[in-house]
C-alpha cells in the first residue's frame, strides 16, 4: 500500500548536493563528506526552484537530515530562496541509510570485504543489512514515521537512498524499483495529493 501525506499538506524534498564521496563513487552512509563546488551550486539551484514555484522566501517548515552535507545544502538553499541561512531544524529519521562497514568504500572494496554478504544484499536490499548497518525496511520504517508527523507544508533535505525509498513508498514500488530510481541532485520533488512530481532548474 502506497504511503500517503495528510490531506491538504504538500511536501517538497531534495537530495543534498554532490559530495566528494559521490564523485569518488564511494558508498556514503552516516559518515560525512563535504559538498563539492558543483554540489554547492546544486543547492543554490534548489533554492531558486523553490522561489520560482512558491515565490520569494517560501513559507514552509524547513527540515533536514542532521548529517553535515544535508545541513550545508539546506543553508545554501535557504539563502538562494531569499531566507536567512538558519531557521530550519533537523530530524534523524531523514538520515541516509546506515551502510555500516561499507561506509566510504567503493563497490569493489565492499565486495572484496565479504563477497557473500555483498551478493546477498544485492539480491535482497529490503531484508539484508550491511554488517553494522541498516536495510531498506529499516529506512522505510523511519521515513514512514517522519511522514506521519508532517502536518504542514514542508521542505525536507535527505540523501540518495533515503529519497529513492521515499519516492518509492509514495508510488507503492517494490524495493527493486526503488533501488533503480535515479539519485538526481539539484532538483526538487513535490508530493501533492500523494503524487510525486519533479521540478528541474
Amino acid at each position: 500500500m502506497a504511503l500517503k501525506l495528510r490531506e491538504g499538506v504538500t511536501l517538497y524534498f531534495s537530495r543534498h548536493g554532490e559530495t566528494e564521496a559521490n564523485i569518488k563513487h564511494q558508498f556514503s552512509g552516516v559518515k560525512d563528506t563535504p559538498l563539492t563546488p558543483k554540489g554547492e551550486q546544486q543547492a543554490r539551484d534548489i533554492g531558486r526552484i523553490l522561489a520560482r514555484e512558491l515565490g520569494p522566501a517560501p513559507k514552509l517548515d524547513y527540515v533536514c537530515s542532521p548529517l553535515q552535507r544535508a545541513k550545508t545544502t539546506m543553508q545554501l538553499v535557504r539563502l538562494s530562496a531569499g531566507l536567512p541561512r538558519l531557521g530550519y531544524h533537523t530530524d534523524p529519521r531523514l538520515e541516509e541509510i546506515d551502510l555500516g562497514v561499507w561506509d566510504q568504500l567503493t563497490d569493489a572494496e565492499a565486495r572484496a570485504l565479504d563477497p557473500e554478504i555483498f551478493e546477498r544484499r544485492a539480491a535482497d536490499k529490503w531484508h539484508v543489512r550491511v554488517p553494522g548497518g541498516e536495510n531498506y525496511a529499516d529506512v522505510a520504517h523511519r521515513l514512514e514515521e517522519f511522514i506521519a508527523d508532517v502536518d504542514r507544508d514542508t521542505f525536507a533535505i535527505s540523501h540518495g537512498a533515503a529519497t529513492r525509498i521515499l519516492r518509492g513508498l509514495f508510488a507503492g514500488l517494490s524495493w527493486q524499483d526503488m533501488s533503480n530510481l535515479d539519485e538526481t541532485q539539484g532538483v526538487v520533488f513535490c508530493v501533492r495529493n500523494n503524487t510525486v512530481v519533479r521540478f528541474d532548474p
